[in-house]
């Protein structure tokens, strides 16, 4: 699903500090800011160092072309998707309609200790069968620096947590709660993406928000 961005990850001499979820998340900012963003904003968006979010703003503008230079004498430069970027980030939308942050003390019954963190959810389509127990998705949450992640999967029904066997006693305490359920559903109605059954919803968590973003969406990239 990724081919495209093999390239940027190529080089004789150095390999790039930037990791996919940085690529992908920076695709996600840029559509997000049609009139253009620059490199010191998507340094703080994305927590990168200066000279890796000058690396990554080059590669994405030369070798795949993705984004180009704002031509807009009116408005401060910044950069763009191009074609080729928004069609790349169209495909990856099918899979991951939305990253979006949230408030902690909604979810109080499934995270342990949320006061003083930031959730951020990522959802993912279709992908309940690659799940088995969400370890694999905490740790790549707390490789990019995150806190943690949570994964949920959802039958059709309810919001429930993975795990490949499940007794009849054990059902009601792999189901989330119906405040939190109602509030997520609510979360995503807002932003036009209704769950569908066999949806994963992961929520990355930390004290910084952008970090919560990134532990969400590396965590998300493992099941794609």
């Amino acid at each position: 699903m990724f081919e495209e961005l093999d390239t940027l990850f190529q080089s004789p001499t150095i390999k790039p500090s930037f990791e996919k979820v940085h690529v992908i998340l920076a695709l996600f900012i840029f559509e997000e800011n049609k009139d253009g963003i620059g490199r010191y904003r998507l340094q703080k968006e994305l927590l990168i160092g200066s000279g890796t979010a000058r690396s990554l703003i080059k590669k994405l503008n030369e070798i795949i072309n993705f984004i180009t230079v704002l031509d807009d004498e009116n408005k401060k430069k910044g950069h763009v998707l191009t074609k080729n970027g928004m069609n790349f980030l169209k495909r990856i939308k099918q899979k991951i309609p939305l990253i979006e942050g949230g408030d902690p003390s909604e979810l109080e019954d499934i995270i342990i200790k949320s006061e003083g963190f930031n959730p951020c959810f990522c959802l993912i389509r279709n992908a309940s069968n690659k799940i088995t127990n969400g370890i694999e998705q905490r740790d790549a949450a707390i490789k990019i620096g995150g806190v943690g992640a949570t994964c949920l999967i959802f039958n059709g029904r309810d919001l429930i947590f993975p795990s490949q066997i499940i007794s009849e006693n054990e059902k009601d305490q792999m189901r989330v709660a119906n405040t939190t359920f109602n509030y997520i559903v609510n979360l995503f109605d807002k932003k036009n993406s209704q769950l569908e059954e066999n949806d994963v919803v992961i929520i990355g968590l930390d004290e910084n928000p952008e970090k919560a973003r990134l532990a969400a969406l590396n965590a998300a990239l493992t099941i794609l």
